[in-house]
């Protein structure tokens, strides 16, 4: 079982893993081992598990337990495991939740409900609350449904208010919101930032970490970008932004699950298919993909300024 740590702990490069599907749909553990390995061989700082990435909307309560504890064995004791939770009721995020607290998770990576309705504030934080009363792991809300998407107003209240809720995962393409997210946070909260075109500007505004698809498709590249930042090598930091955006565009689209894994494919890592309706990458997604992948990781080629 992996070691837990501390919200203060989980910081830095930390991608939400791809699931690796067989032809049948069903999980591919043994794809689902060597992709983690594969992943933590890269040097990032923890992994998430479940995620949007990781087809978590289409994963049922025993899978995300059988895909956690798979992925915990695969752990060491310096980096900690997310596991996430995408849930339509209270109820639902509840049974999840209580599926992986035993598995050596540091904390879930939790949506507000996703179906058609929007959740008012009260009910909202009392979502929260009674996920974490239930599980008693640490909550990192991701804030990525974009009808129920919840203000910065909001997100901090929760932060100050609910000792479960330790952060959150900042997926709009809005970087006001998580510059004020930043500007307003305790010395406690974790923001972390998953907007993918924009990674770079993140960093430098000083979020505590990275959740996010570009992170998964170039994990490598991504913890390159992040040490340039923290170094205050911009120059370095600029070019790999240039290189990593041109990805995340070739990859952008509405299956971009499946565009990521092709990224992922052309870097040694199996990733099997997508449940449907997914579709793969089109031809012509892979050839831009496979520019985007190649300039990437071309170290003898170095951009204008």
């Amino acid at each position: 079982m992996p070691k837990l740590f501390h919200p203060a702990e989980i910081t830095g490069i930390l991608p939400p893993l791809v699931t690796p599907l067989a032809e049948d749909e069903s999980i591919d553990e043994k794809a689902l081992r060597a992709a983690a390995r594969f992943m933590l061989r890269q040097g990032v700082h923890g992994l998430v598990v479940g995620g949007s990435s990781g087809e978590g909307f289409n994963l049922s309560t025993d899978e995300l337990r059988r895909l956690t504890a798979t992925v915990a064995e695969e752990m060491d004791d310096t980096r900690p495991l997310i596991a996430g939770v995408i849930a339509n009721s209270t109820r639902d995020a509840i049974e999840k939740a209580r599926a992986v607290a035993d598995l050596g998770v540091s904390a879930l990576q939790l949506t507000p409900v996703h179906y058609i309705y929007k959740t008012d504030e009260e009910e909202m934080i009392r979502h929260f609350r009674e996920v974490y009363d239930a599980a008693g792991v640490p909550i990192i809300v991701y804030n990525v449904i974009p009808w129920n998407y919840l203000s910065p107003k909001l997100i901090l209240r929760m932060m100050r208010e609910e000792p479960g809720v330790i952060g959150v995962k900042q997926s709009a393409g809005d970087l006001k919101m998580l510059a004020d997210l930043l500007l307003e946070a305790g010395p406690n909260d974790r923001i972390y930032a998953a907007i993918d075109a924009l990674l770079y500007p993140s960093m430098a505004l000083g979020a505590h970490g990275v959740i996010s698809m570009l992170a998964s498709a170039a994990p490598r590249q991504c913890l390159e970008m992040w040490n340039a930042v923290k170094a205050g090598d911009t120059a370095r930091a600029q070019l790999l932004h240039r290189k990593m955006l041109r990805l995340w565009n070739a990859i952008f689209a509405d299956n971009r699950i499946a565009t990521a894994k092709y990224a992922l494919s052309l870097q040694g890592m199996e990733v099997g298919t997508c449940r449907r309706p997914t579709k793969p990458a089109t031809p012509a997604q892979q050839a831009a993909i496979r520019a985007a992948v190649e300039a990437l990781q071309d170290k003898t080629v170095e951009e204008a300024a």
